[in-house]
């Protein structure tokens, strides 16, 4: 049910972008894991940065630019992305395709373990407005403690894939590896102090939560 919801949605709200689907195309060509976020996660990442005002994201896991190019879009030419990436050749094609979309020198990429730039990134006394989680889910509790030290009072964090493709809802569908954990993090989100949180059913599922002021 829910890949027709979602196969439903983005034939009816999603117009062809030849740009994304080049950006898919140059994934599957490097041999990279097809695992970027749906259209309509995109054009809702669009949609909050653009609604938020957002100026300075934060992005952990790059893949291949396309979330980094539906967040650029969501700024324009005033803003600006710091992606953290573990490979350096995946970070090379997201800048690559961030370039041809005309965000190549509003976006910054920082390769290795995402934990330690994060832990750079907090030493240089860096702030953020928005921040998008899209990478290990195993380690999602501990990025979502980083982004709200990093975070400016009233901050959007928008975090991936929180429904494990619908396994932690429906004991029917063949658990993730994460399953079990995913749902103690959703858990952990819905109840932490700091955050206004809601689970949307879009895609894999995004978390939208605001860092309270």
């Amino acid at each position: 049910m829910m890949k027709q919801i979602n196969h439903y949605i983005d034939s009816v709200f999603n117009t062809k972008d030849e740009l994304l689907e080049e950006v898919i195309s140059s994934i599957q060509e490097n041999g990279m894991p097809s695992i970027s976020v749906s259209p309509s996660s995109g054009k809702l990442l669009t949609m909050l940065v653009s609604i938020s005002g957002a100026k300075n994201i934060l992005e952990i896991g790059a893949l291949g630019g396309y979330s980094g190019i539906c967040l650029a879009r969501g700024f324009g030419s005033e803003g600006k992305l710091t992606s953290l990436e573990l490979k350096e050749n995946y970070a090379k094609l997201a800048h690559s395709n961030l370039s041809k979309a005309g965000f190549g020198g509003q976006v910054t990429y920082r390769t290795g373990e995402a934990l330690r730039s994060l832990e750079e990134l907090v030493r240089e006394n860096q702030q953020f407005d928005f921040f998008f989680i899209d990478a290990d889910k195993e380690n999602y509790g501990n990025y979502l403690d980083y982004c709200i030290k990093l975070a400016e009072p009233g901050a959007l964090i928008v975090i991936d894939n929180v429904l494990a493709r619908g396994s932690v809802a429906d004991p029917s569908i063949e658990p993730k590896r994460y399953t079990e954990y995913m749902k103690k993090f959703n858990e952990a989100v819905a109840n932490h102090p700091q955050l206004e949180s809601l689970l949307v059913p879009l895609g894999d599922g995004l978390t939208i939560s605001k860092v309270k002021k």
